[in-house]
């Protein structure tokens, strides 16, 4: 022990203590003990006890008097080098212990009386109590109140002397650290630091060059096709590129079919390294098209609605330009995210969750084909006049059987597409989920039901399956699966970047009021002719 009080006390051991020891405060009374020290203290390390408030400490063995009531509220270094317990407040007066600990063979410690800290570096614990409460259990116990001016004693420990709630922390299974889920050092409650979603937006750092642009099968939109095209390559000087078929139309504009760019299949794979955006002129399967071209990365789709129902496409042609001007220089500030002087501006974008589909065949585990799809993988019967068998197994467990016309899994952006016509839920694009839906099944209590984004779901054909099934992925690349068959379904990394309109749950709601009428009534109740009595008061009424 170096006592000094010209600077904080400090206690050094040179040797690691042999024992349970107690430091009791010479100005308050609480008593510390140091039950454990593993680890080799060298000079210079110790506890530091602040002089105002700790003044002479003193060391020996630890005692427990029988008379005295013991807050037992303790907490354990991680890292096993000592512990700390704070035993008793003789005194009246209300203290407050905070305890920081860290790992390591050194340990630090400040206390104070009054609400100020007691602080090792690392993690931190409060110890609140009053010398009252503690004293009060030992003089005359505790006693309620019953009525009449009368009291009771109660039975049992106060809640005061209760031991102090084990230290926690949690994980992730996948062993990336959780940063959203976290635990309160104090308390050891969970909480969560923010959503698991919000809005995002799209910011360029340098001006974008190249585009693609896509439209509907046919020569019905051949008109307004080449009007972006020319406003792209013309007035915002971009390198367009445009779908081989489309290219070999334009041969009537041959000053523009020179400078349009094109593509072959063997050359999709590379598109998303050179294509900034996509323009798409058409319905929702313009999209799915889209998807379709880019089979990892998809760079942003902005899509307008020229198609019957268009679901997806929230931009109105008229405004093509403004909108296409949006996307190339931004659109929409973000103070939140601006450096002084230098205006963040963009567009807001919903990243829309994709399924990687893996056909395997014969029981093997190895895929045979890879699909990634942005609306549903549909497994059903086909043509066959039995019912479809099929298992449905996650993560290696099998979770049902299911025996009907099919099954589809679908992600939360196709849940207004095919499963919502098969009675499946209508689920916001953002919420980070896979739709797990029956179709037309041979049981009353098989409901759709919702399961997280990070299943992993096999649905196979079993050998004692009656017929054989048959897969569709986005409604395309049909084929059949036998006996042994499976096809595994999972998140896949990649999603879809779709720009918004105007914010994402404003559209995704303004979409389905459009194409659904959700929940139009028609005529709106109407209200009584004269106040009624649950009505509250209009200030005329008041006077």
């Amino acid at each position: 022990l170096l006592p000094s009080s010209q600077s904080p006390t400090r206690v050094a051991w040179h040797t690691p203590p042999f024992g349970p020891f107690q430091m009791q405060c010479a100005d308050c009374g609480t008593c510390f003990i140091i039950s454990k020290c593993t680890k080799q203290l060298g000079y210079g390390t110790g506890t530091w006890i602040r002089p105002r408030a700790h003044v002479a400490p003193r060391i020996g063995a630890t005692q427990k008097p029988a008379s005295m009531a013991f807050l037992e509220r303790a907490s354990r270094m991680l890292a096993g080098d000592i512990c700390f317990a704070a035993l008793q407040k003789p005194t009246g007066r209300r203290a407050r212990h905070r305890v920081r600990w860290s790992g390591g063979t050194s340990a630090r410690a400040e206390r104070d009386v009054g609400g100020r800290s007691m602080d090792v570096g690392g993690r931190s614990m409060d110890l609140y109590s009053s010398c009252a409460e503690v004293a009060a259990p030992s003089q005359s116990g505790r006693r309620r109140n019953v009525g009449n001016g009368q009291e009771e004693p109660i039975d049992g420990r106060a809640v005061e002397e209760w031991p102090r709630k084990a230290d926690l922390y949690i994980m992730r299974t996948d062993g990336r650290s959780c940063s959203r889920e976290t635990v309160t050092a104090a308390s050891g409650c969970f909480s969560f630091s923010y959503p698991s979603t919000q809005q995002q937006m799209l910011v360029w750092k340098s001006r974008p060059k190249c585009v693609l642009v896509l439209k509907k099968l046919g020569d019905e939109l051949s008109d307004q096709f080449l009007e972006v095209v020319r406003y792209l390559a013309d007035e915002e000087n971009m390198q367009v590129v445009v779908e081989h078929q489309e290219r070999e139309r334009l041969a009537h504009e041959p000053d523009l079919q020179q400078r349009l760019g094109t593509f072959q299949e063997d050359e999709q794979i590379s598109l998303h390294l050179h294509i900034d955006f996509v323009v798409c002129l058409g319905g929702d399967g313009v999209i799915l098209h889209a998807s379709a071209l880019f089979k990892r990365a998809i760079p942003p789709v902005i899509s307008f609605n020229l198609g019957s129902l268009g679901f997806l496409t929230n931009h109105d042609f008229g405004r093509y330009r403004v909108d296409l001007r949006d996307v190339i220089h931004g659109g929409f500030g973000l103070e939140e995210c601006s450096l002084p002087g230098e205006e963040v501006k963009g567009v807001y974008i919903t990243l829309r969750m994709r399924l990687l589909c893996e056909v395997c065949r014969d029981g093997s585990t190895e895929p045979e084909q890879t699909y990634e799809v942005m609306n549903e993988v549909v497994v059903d019967r086909g043509a066959n006049p039995y019912l479809t068998k099929i298992e449905c197994w996650e993560h290696g467990t099998l979770i049902t059987k299911v025996q009907a016309d099919g099954v589809m899994l679908a992600t939360p952006t196709g849940s207004t597409a095919y499963s919502v016509a098969a009675g499946g839920s209508m689920v916001h694009p953002s919420v980070p989920a896979i739709l797990f839906t029956p179709i037309c099944p041979h049981s009353l209590s098989f409901r759709p039901v919702v399961l997280p984004d990070y299943a992993d779901v096999v649905l196979k054909v079993p050998e004692d399956a009656r017929a054989s099934a048959w897969v569709c992925f986005d409604g395309k690349q049909r084929q059949e699966l036998l006996c042994g068959d499976s096809v595994r379904v999972r998140m896949s990394p990649n999603p879809v970047p779709t720009i918004d309109h105007l914010e994402q749950t404003i559209d995704w709601f303004g979409s389905l009021e459009r194409c659904f009428g959700w929940n139009d009534r028609g005529a709106e109740q109407r209200a009584f002719a004269a106040p009624q009595q649950n009505r509250r008061p209009t200030q005329l009424e008041d006077y």
